[in-house]
Formats: C-alpha cells, structure tokens, sequence
C-alpha cells in the first residue's frame, strides 16, 4: 500500500527525502506521491517540504493506524499481519475468530477501545479510548502442559516494549500484571484453542492490554490503576509501542522453548510478587502463604503458615500492600 510505503521512508529517513527519490524507489508518479503526502497531512501527520531538498516527518499524530504501526515494522515478518480496527468487542475475541478461519502465526489486532474487554477467571477489563489493545495469535504446535510459561514470558515480552518507548521497566506481579508505583499498568491475558483429535494446541492467544494516557476510570478502578502518561509525565507514543510489543513477543515465540530459563530469570527478577506474604483465592478457597520463588514452568512457590511448601500454578494471588490488600 503506498501509504505505508511513504510513511515508511519518512519514518526511518535522516536527511529529507525527495519526491523524485520516492518515485523512482516506489515506481510511482509524482502526482501519486503528492496525493499521498496530502493525505498523511490531513491525517495529522506534520510533513515539512523544503526546496530542492525533499520531505521530513517531523511529528505523528496520537492515533493507532494500521500504516503507521507497520511503518514502525519495516522489514519484519509479522509487519504485513498486523491490523488496526476502531473498536472490537475484545481483541482476543477477534484473534481467536481469526484463528478459527485459519489466520496464520503471528497476526496482530489492535484497537484503541474495547466494547467487552475481558481479564482473567472472566472478569472484565476496562479498556477506555486513549489505551492500547493488543492480541496477536501463535502456532506453537505444542501440548498444552508445554505451554504453562507462556503467560510469564508475555510479561517479560510486554515489560521490554515499555521500557523500549519508556525507559522504565515495569515490576511484575505474578502471573499475568505489570505494576508502576504498586498500580496496575497492563493486564495479559493468554488463551488456546486445542485440536480434538491430537489433543495439541491448535493455537495461542496472548492478550495484552496496556494504560497509555490519564482517562477517566470508575474509582474503584482508577485507585488501583497506572498510566505511562502519569507516571512519566509524557503520552506514549502508541503505534510505537504497539510495534514494539510486535517484535519483543516475536522474540518470546523464538524463544518459547529454546530460551526459557533465561526468560523466566527475567521474571523473577522483576516479579514483587516473590518475598512478599501473599492471599491465595482458588474458587470459594483463601489461603495465606509466603511467596519464595517460580518454578521451571512460571508456577509460584510458597510456604504456607504451617510451614508446608506448595506450589500454585493457578488462581488470584494478592500481594499485601497492592491493590488495596492490606
């Protein structure tokens, strides 16, 4: 798409760019390339024409666009798979229709609001315009069991494409949260589907759904949640770090079995959930326990208060002293 096309040579350019060079790269006319830069123009893009010199993006509007994020992707693999939409119901609703049809590894849909954003054990997710919404489907070909870790590499995943746009590395609590200043900044949420007959993952949904700018929450939901913008003073820029999720959970998948020991040290290293004494939910059931350290597969080892050591691979666990747990 030639929108993209420009975008893209606009975005990693150093010097101006002419019109003429962008026809003769493109093999476009230069009325084609005119009409094009309008556009972007009157889509808030701020293009600055200079004389005999050529054309600079000097600033991107605030917006999740489909050019604009796969601009950022030049040349990865996964960079012709991804989809801005309006709305959705649920970005994971939306990758797992897609899947059903046959969608391939790696396709991306991002939004800027959820209509019925959905967190864990069914809960709903809070996702106001001004956010980030991000799914995106796997093919691992894997037992489900192989996939216990899956949501603790995400964390790591989606923790490096903050810290790529932000600069700050965000804490994790176990299993499926990053935490700015003990308030909740991102929600993951992974899914799979699973064939019939092999009993194999058929595919993997990773939901992951990030608190960009200062809105308007309910206020026994704002209490508990952060924003990039609150906490750094500065708006994200969204496209941007959509793109960097791209590519940080293109490096998890590369990694998935390969590399796991060194993404889970990751984790623990970054997990304030571990040291801290913790209220474990399981259906109708409350346990009170320590929590010392994860496992091989991500699971949280505690010791419970008759000194017992048990290992939770599942269930609501809250930290003291987060999330209004006291």
């Amino acid at each position: 798409m030639l929108k993209e096309e420009v975008l893209s040579m606009l975005l990693n350019a150093r010097e101006p760019v002419s019109g003429e060079g962008i026809c003769k790269t493109l093999g476009v006319t230069r009325a084609a390339v005119w009409k094009t830069i309008d556009q972007l123009r009157q889509e808030g893009y701020a293009i600055d024409a200079a004389p005999k010199r050529g054309y600079t993006l000097s600033s991107v509007p605030d917006r999740l666009d489909t050019a604009l994020v796969r601009a950022y992707l030049s040349g990865h693999p996964w960079q012709a798979l991804v989809t801005v939409v309006p709305s959705v119901d649920s970005t994971n609703n939306a990758c797992k229709r897609l899947a059903a049809e046959g969608a391939p590894d790696g396709t991306v849909v991002l939004t800027d609001c959820q209509t019925a954003g959905r967190g864990r054990r069914g809960r709903t997710f809070v996702s106001p315009p001004g956010g980030l919404y991000f799914s995106t489907i796997l093919r691992p070909h894997a037992k489900p069991e192989a996939l216990m870790h899956l949501t603790a590499m995400a964390a790591v995943a989606a923790a490096r494409a903050v810290f790529a746009v932000s600069g700050v590395y965000p804490d994790i609590k176990w299993t499926n949260d990053l935490v700015l200043g003990g308030k909740k900044l991102c929600g993951i949420l992974t899914e799979i589907g699973i064939e019939a007959e092999s009993r194999e993952v058929d595919y993997a949904v990773v939901g992951i759904g990030i608190n960009c700018a200062r809105v308007d929450l309910p206020p026994e939901v704002s209490a508990m949640s952060a924003s990039l913008e609150a906490f750094t003073g500065r708006k994200p820029d969204r496209a941007r770090l959509a793109a960097a999720l791209v590519r940080t959970l293109y490096e998890m998948e590369q990694a998935l079995f390969t590399e796991k020991g060194a993404w889970l040290q990751e984790f623990s290293a970054h997990c304030i959930t571990i040291g801290q004494d913790v209220k474990l939910v399981r259906g109708d059931d409350v346990t009170y326990a320590h929590a010392d350290a994860i496992d091989s597969d991500a699971a949280l080892l505690v010791t419970l208060p008759d000194g017992t050591k048990s290992t939770i691979a599942s269930g609501e666990v809250s930290v003291r002293g987060m999330y209004g747990y006291v």
